[in-house]
């Protein structure tokens, strides 16, 4: 098999977020994908099989059938490994046609490119506000005020300022006994929002940009704000620069990729 690195949400080197893109003829064994994305050892591992795979299974209308790992477990939605993987097919495997369409676990995902920016359409999730959170949630994420927590797929804890996202200092360990992946966001001062994501539970303690994350932020902001094209970034140490818009129950990301490397996978 061959095994393709790429940085996602960002136009330089060791920035972004790391993906291994792993393209198939047709599906491995789930223990296998899995093992894989634990030997990888980032964020995620992405697999893909063209829609006529014998062994796709895929929705009518798809190119290609899409499944995410973490090292620790399969999940039903990642951003920044689908823009890794569009980035392969346009810019590595030839792939001709304007736009790609993924079938997922979250449904038909649509990527088309602009120049150098690929954008994504993704399922809009809008987090609602809850009161019965995990006790000592300040103190697991290393913070001193919780504006309000909002859920859907993941826990969404609102902060006064993008300060309080920098220096927020995450306990990963009481992190992962709340069972939650979490996302802290602020607005922006420069962007329009911020975040930072924590899901030690899935084996990543700090993802550096989570596509994923912004189907859930991406609403949230377009509602506080009245704006449905926002810019963002996710304030991790290698940092990520997105470009989003809220449409109906979708939502759009865009951003660029750089490649990093290609290797062979011997089984």
């Amino acid at each position: 098999m061959t095994l393709y690195q790429v940085d996602a949400f960002t136009d330089k080197l060791f920035a972004g977020n790391p993906a291994a893109v792993i393209p198939l003829d047709k599906w491995i064994n789930d223990e296998l994908m899995q093992n894989l994305a634990m030997e990888n050892n980032l964020a995620e591992t992405v697999f893909f099989v063209p829609a006529s795979s014998p062994l796709g299974g895929s929705q009518k209308g798809a190119d290609y059938d899409i499944r995410w790992f973490t090292p620790g477990a399969e999940i039903n939605l990642c951003g920044h490994a689908t823009l890794a993987s569009a980035y392969v097919l346009f810019n590595i495997l030839g792939y001709k046609r304007p736009s790609i369409t993924f079938h997922s676990k979250s449904g038909p995902l649509i990527i088309t490119r602009e120049k150098d920016i690929i954008s994504m359409d993704f399922p809009s999730w809008k987090p609602e506000r809850i009161s019965n959170y995990p006790d000592g949630l300040e103190a697991a994420l290393g913070i001193k005020e919780i504006v309000g927590v909002y859920k859907h797929r993941d826990l969404l804890v609102e902060l006064n300022s993008e300060e309080d996202i920098k220096n927020a200092e995450p306990d990963f360990t009481l992190i992962k006994k709340t069972g939650e992946k979490i996302i802290i966001t602020a607005p922006g001062k420069k962007v329009d929002f911020v975040s930072r994501f924590f899901a030690p539970s899935i084996g990543v303690d700090e993802d550096p940009v989570t596509g994923s994350a912004h189907s859930q932020l991406i609403p949230f902001w377009s509602e506080k704000l009245g704006k449905t094209k926002m810019e963002a970034k996710q304030l991790s140490k290698r940092g990520g620069h997105l470009w989003v818009v809220q449409k109906g129950d979708r939502v759009q990301m865009g951003g660029k990729c750089v490649f990093y490397m290609k290797g062979e996978i011997s089984i």
